[in-house]
This record gives structure tokens, sequence and C-alpha cells, in this order.
């Protein structure tokens, strides 16, 4: 019998190692090419991965819980036939192939003098009863960090393990520490202050429910970005009683024709896809001193789940599609979304983003910019107003359809003169929407 070796697949760009959530089918289970066998989980999004093989599943080599590098033998599936040369399968096997799997960082490649050989060998990581990834291990042995020192990280993963973003949390600030006790001048150099969340104690008849893995990694991202980045928001009202009409009039023909709703969202995303071409450092990051202009353009949609989750789905090149291609996309990622059908790819590489605040009749907001990109536009309630009308025969009052835009934006490369310009341009946009356009 031959045997066919199930891999843990790429999982898109930046992913390079996942947790094995539940394997759904076990030693001894007969299976068909494509029958969903686990299921894993990334910090991005959960899937299944499918057999590309028929056969029996012989064994299984990771227990659920488990962290496991991208390119890693997860089980092994025997197949009618003759194998050649048939590799005997041991117990080392898959520790072997993790080995062989593990991603270094690119600072990894620079020879580094002063390692210590004896500090970082692989037996030392066996000597400790914690679990750390091939990655984790990976980044500990390329920036010199015994077990030891490994010991004292704090753990933010499952049972406290230490993820990625834990130890390069670690390794930044250390090397901040010594450069900015250098810096401090000695008679006035203040104590660090550890921030901690207050202890809350629950009273009788509270209910205590526990985060799941979702809702841990929005908290930690959440309040990475507000640490990281100074949040200023700017804001501007829009009149868009041209896009309310021109909608009303297209869409159950656009839904007779397509087979599918024409909602405002994708006018918003085409408009903000053209005053990012004008105002390119709105589309950006920020890298140490260094400002990172995309140049794609990927806008993420904040998208609500049914369980009170969030993801971003993001369309990639947004520019470059029209108002119909904008369409199919904003409503074919969001059912996606709230039926967890995303792949990995699609939840990746945003450089701007948008939520709707208006789908809860919320006037409008400040959101947190989704890291690393520097700004996020909030999209209010649409509501009927009375406004001022300059007419060739006068002011007059009129009942129009009016908006609130925010534009939260990173203020260590977006300063207000530039967040109101983009804001502006969106408005100008809006408000001269066609009303006579075909779509």
């Amino acid at each position: 019998m031959a045997k066919f070796e199930i891999i843990m697949p790429k999982l898109g760009e930046s992913v390079i190692e996942a947790t094995i959530t539940k394997w759904l089918k076990v030693e001894g289970d007969q299976i068909e090419e494509d029958d969903p066998i686990v299921e894993i989980a990334t910090d991005k999004v959960d899937s299944e991965i499918p057999s590309p093989v028929e056969g029996k599943i012989v064994k299984t080599l990771f227990a659920e819980g488990d962290v496991v590098a991208v390119g890693t033998v997860i089980a092994l599936v025997e197949m009618d036939g003759e194998a050649e040369d048939e590799p005997e399968t041991t117990q080392e096997e898959p520790v072997e192939k993790e080995a062989k799997a593990e991603p270094i960082p690119a600072k990894a490649e620079e020879p580094v003098e002063e390692v210590k050989a004896e500090a970082n060998t692989p037996q030392d990581f066996k000597d400790s009863e914690r679990f750390y990834s091939p990655l984790v291990k990976s980044i500990a042995k390329a920036e010199n960090i015994g077990l030891a020192e490994l010991e004292k990280i704090s753990g933010s993963g499952k049972e406290e393990r230490v993820t990625k973003a834990d130890i390069l949390a670690y390794i930044d600030n250390r090397r901040k520490a010594p450069a900015q006790a250098a810096e401090a001048p000695k008679a006035t150099a203040p104590k660090a202050v550890q921030v901690e969340a207050p202890k809350v104690i629950a009273g009788a008849g509270d209910q205590v429910i526990a985060m799941d893995r979702m809702r841990k990694l929005i908290a930690d991202h959440m309040v990475m970005s507000k640490q990281v980045s100074p949040h200023v928001t700017s804001f501007i009202d829009v009149d868009v009683t041209n896009i309310v009409n021109w909608r009303n009039k297209v869409k159950d023909s656009f839904q007779k024709r397509e087979g599918q709703k024409i909602t405002f969202t994708p006018i918003f995303f085409e408009a903000a896809a053209v005053a990012l071409k004008e105002y390119p450092q709105v589309n950006a990051s920020v890298d140490g001193s260094n400002m990172i202009l995309r140049k794609n353009i990927n806008i993420g949609m904040a998208t609500a789940l049914p369980n009170g989750n969030l993801i971003v789905p993001v369309i990639k090149n947004a520019d470059e599609k029209n108002l119909l291609g904008i369409t199919k996309a904003v409503n074919d990622l969001a059912n996606r979304a709230r039926n967890n059908k995303l792949t990995p790819d699609e939840i990746q590489g945003g450089t701007f983003t948008i939520t709707n605040f208006g789908s809860f009749d919320s006037l409008t907001g400040t959101p947190i910019i989704n890291q690393p990109q520097v700004a996020i536009l909030a999209v209010g309630a649409i509501r009927k107003q009375p406004a001022v009308i300059e007419t060739e025969y006068g002011d007059v009052i009129a009942i129009r359809h009016i908006m609130i835009l925010a534009l939260a934006y990173d203020h260590r490369i977006v300063d207000g003169a530039l967040g109101g310009m983009y804001l502006k341009k969106m408005k100008e946009l809006l408000e001269n929407f066609d009303p006579n356009r075909e779509v």
C-alpha cells in the first residue's frame, strides 16, 4: 500500500503556522477525495483542509490544540496500490519534518557572531514543560534568547502559549530599553510604568463568559493599534440625495438582471478608491521612520458576524474595478464572511478599511485603525434632514438625504490637513454622483 502525506498547506501571505482545532477524521477512517479531514485556525481565519486523495487515514501526527508550521506533515493516508521504495514511518518523522519547515525570519540569515551555541540548541527546548511553536523557537534562536529568558515571556495564546506577536513584542521592547535609558537624563529619568488592566471580580448573579479565540485576537489587535498609532478623527457631512434617488431607481432592475442587490456600499468603495489615488499618503503604512506608500489600493470591508465578532475581507485593486465589479465583490465577500467560507488570502493585504456604522443606525463613530494601515473610513446612517440649498433664485430649505463620514487616521504621517482634504474629496465625489448613471 502506498502512503500519502497530508501537509499543512500554505495558508496565504505571511501566514506561517496554524493551530489544529479539530480532527474531522480519525485514524482508521476511510476518506474520499476532497473530504474535509481537519479544522485549522490561524490568526486570520478558520478553515478546513480537504484530502487530495482517497484512502484510509493510518496516522495523525498532531493532536488538537497543536500549533503546526506550514509545510509540516500532519497525517498519513494509505492508498490502494503498491508503493515504490516506500519509506518507513516512525514516530520521529514528523519532528524531523517540522524542523525542516521552520520559517526563519529574514534577520536570522544575517551572521550573529556572539551567539552562544549551547544556549540555543534544540534540546534546550525539550527541557521545558511549556510548548513552543517552531516559529517561536526559530525567532528565539535567531535573537539569541535562551530557554531561561524565553520561559519569562508571558504568552497570550491558548494555555498561555507564547505567540509570534508575544516574542516579537518582547524583542522590540528589549531593543528599545537600552536606547531609551541612554537618551533620558539620569537625574530625571522616569521609572517605566507597567499599565495593567484592573482586576475585576464577578458579583453574585453575574455571568462570566470566556472570550473565544477570534474575540481575543480582535481585542489584542485593537489595543495594539491604539498603542501604536496616535489616532485623530475628522468628520464631514455629505448630501447623498442623488445617490439615494439613483439607487431607488435602479435597484429592482439590477436585482432582476444580476440576481443580487445593489447597496450604497459599492458606491462608497468606488469613491474611496478614487480619493486614495489622489491622496496616496492615506493609502500607506509606517515602518519605523519610513513611510510605505502602497502601489495597490486594497480596501477592507469590516463585516459583523452572526456571533458578534468582526472580520475584514479585502477587495483587491478596488481602483481597477467598475461599479458592477465592486458590487459583486462586496456581496460575495459579505455572504461568505457570514458563512465562514473566506480563504486566508481574502482577509489579507488590505491598505485601507471602510466600516459601516450606518448598518445599525449610528450617525457616526471614531473607528480604530486596522494596523498596519494608517486610516479607516466610517460611514454613518443616511437620514432625511432639512438643508439649505443654493439656487439661481436664492437659498431655499429642502429635505435632503444627509450622512456623516468619519476618517480616523494615524497622526504620525497623516496630519489634519491631509485628512481633511481626503474627506473633502470624498464629499465632492459623492455629492456629484451622476443620477443618470448606468450600471
